[in-house]
């Protein structure tokens, strides 16, 4: 009976929790609190969800996916997030049972939430990174097991060390990206139309028809954005041929300095523009953290490992397949949870078999 009822739990939990984690991804990004208001509502015409058509996976497929009250789409990303974390959380008590499971419960949930959340959104919000680094140092004390040791002060020290060592490897890589591909410049052969505007708190450029948030372009306070052979009009006054050097918050113009608050729009042409950009994001470093928190050093390393050779593949079937598309930005940390999944369910496998067949090493190294 006990063999029968536990998976049954891990699964009924595992679509509980999901059905939370899709509130956290669609509130967590927007800022909306997941305590106010607290019952789950529509997007589209705000209506309070009754607690029977908030049954994980069953009220998706009762109501085919629509709002019983304004007939809009749910997304299948709901059905999606419900049914693979009720997966997930069976596969981990099948594989690992107490007292391992419960743990790793706690991270797949982190793994799905910050995937969905950095596909839709590019970002991997801090109450998963750091919130996830911080539960996997305080969790490998309460269950060592979690980096294969029966000692809490060992365990400390190895998820610790997993977490210091998965952020150290890709600041790393973001920094010498930076350096390698931190900048992008786009020369027209004749003049573009060019628009920078202000709109409250937010702003953006447009240039020909591509337009860009301007939060999304500057990732530092370093950061500068340089357009050449403006002839544009700025604060009143108008320039030919200038070369424009944006800060996130500044304007330079020559040897004149414009804060950006007090511009509203600055439109004219532009013959060459350069736009920073960052090899991967913060979000990245952090998460990778928390990976080594929770699963120690070795798992990093084939965290990492795994997530570029994913990627890579991923990115060139992407180009392959849409062709016209190739400067579509691609979220990291989708890879990085997939390659921490690996790690849980058969990583240390892999590993092994890496270093037997070719690196000469026998045993579990």
């Amino acid at each position: 009976m006990k063999e029968a009822v536990y998976p049954v739990f891990a699964t009924v939990l595992g679509a509980i929790i999901g059905s939370f984690l899709n509130a956290c991804i669609h509130r967590m990004p927007r800022n909306i609190p997941l305590g106010n208001p607290r019952r789950s509502f529509c997007p589209s015409c705000q209506r309070t969800i009754p607690w029977y058509e908030n049954l994980p996976i069953l009220s998706w497929l009762a109501l085919r996916g629509k709002c019983a009250g304004c007939g809009s789409r749910i997304p299948v990303r709901y059905l999606c997030v419900e049914v693979l974390t009720a997966g997930l959380f069976l596969l981990a008590w099948t594989r690992y049972g107490l007292p391992l499971a419960p743990v790793y419960w706690i991270f797949l949930a982190l793994l799905v939430a910050a995937t969905f959340i950095d596909i839709e959104h590019f970002i991997i919000p801090d109450e998963i990174t750091k919130g996830g680094t911080a539960a996997g140092i305080i969790l490998s004390v309460l269950v060592p097991e979690m980096m294969q040791t029966s000692s809490r002060i060992g365990a400390l020290g190895l998820s610790v060390a997993g977490a210091a060592l998965g952020y150290g490897m890709l600041w790393l890589i973001v920094q010498f990206g930076k350096l390698a591909f931190g900048k992008k410049r786009h020369a027209f052969p004749a003049a573009e139309p060019f628009v920078w505007r202000r709109d409250g708190d937010t702003a953006s450029i447009t240039v020909g028809e591509e337009t860009l948030e301007w939060i999304d372009i500057f990732g530092r306070e370093s950061d500068e954005l340089v357009v050449e052979g403006a002839t544009v009009r700025v604060a009143g006054q108008p320039l030919e041929n200038a070369t424009l050097r944006f800060r996130y918050d500044r304007l330079t113009a020559g040897t004149a300095s414009h804060a950006l608050d007090d511009l509203d729009v600055i439109e004219g042409t532009i013959t060459a523009i350069t736009i920073p950009r960052e090899a991967m994001g913060f979000g990245d470093v952090k998460f990778i953290a928390a990976v080594g928190a929770f699963l120690g050093w070795k798992a990093v390393i084939f965290t990492i490992s795994a997530a570029s050779f994913i990627g890579c593949f991923a990115a060139l079937a992407g180009l392959f397949l849409a062709r016209d598309k190739a400067g579509t930005r691609v979220p990291f940390g989708p890879f990085l949870a997939l390659g921490a999944a690996i790690w849980i369910f058969g990583g240390q496998a892999i590993w092994n078999w890496y270093f037997q067949t070719f690196a000469g090493r026998g045993g579990d190294f």
